[in-house]
């Protein structure tokens, strides 16, 4: 049993010196790496050269041929170029109608307006006041005595009023003048004078 293990314990000091030199090793390289400026990749894809498209040249609506960029971070150019974003938001969408989002649709027929929109001014007459609402009331007949005021019957749905001239009817309609024929009443509210005639029943 002692053996055995004595022999364990060298297999186990030998892995571990084994290991230990592997760890050196790699980092002596590390510092020599660092300290040397490390090494310069063999060759590096050629940078290829954007010309930008002078803003002259570019119009709104044209076709611009896509350029493929080689996908590498040391070919990317960080430089702002304002004239390029100038141009860029210059840029205007001139639309014919057509869905964009739709390869078979087809231009919308937009109907153009027969008039203008809004009246014009001279188009616009200048209203007045509404007219003064009519007198609700039927002249059906007088009566006239020797030496008395002649006295008017009028009638409005189912009320019947007696009156005579300068008198006011339903607080609101004057009694003007009585004619044999026709009546004169001024509407009070509206200062509105009409003449009703005689209805025979």
């Amino acid at each position: 049993m002692a053996l055995k293990a004595g022999t364990e314990d060298k297999k186990k000091v030998a892995f571990a010196a084994v290991l230990l030199v592997v760890v050196l090793f790699l980092v002596l390289r590390m510092v020599f790496q660092m300290f040397s400026g490390g090494t310069q990749p063999a060759s590096l894809p050629p940078t290829v050269a954007q010309t930008p498209t002078s803003p002259e040249i570019q119009q709104a609506g044209a076709e611009h041929e896509a350029t493929k960029i080689p996908a590498s971070i040391l070919n990317l150019d960080p430089t702002l170029h304002p004239e390029w974003m100038a141009a860029a938001e210059s840029l205007e969408y001139a639309g014919t109608g057509r869905n964009i989002f739709s390869m078979s649709s087809v231009p919308v027929a937009i109907e153009k307006p027969h008039g203008p929109i809004r009246p014009s001014e001279q188009q616009q007459v200048a209203q007045g006041p509404p007219p003064p609402p009519p007198i609700d009331l039927k002249f059906f007949g007088y009566e006239s005595h020797t030496g008395d005021p002649r006295k008017a019957f009028l009638l409005r749905g189912d009320d019947v009023f007696i009156a005579a001239a300068g008198d006011v009817v339903d607080h609101r309609y004057k009694i003007l003048q009585i004619s044999p024929l026709s009546i004169q009443i001024e509407d009070l509210p509206y200062n509105n004078t009409q003449t009703l005639p005689l209805v025979q029943n």
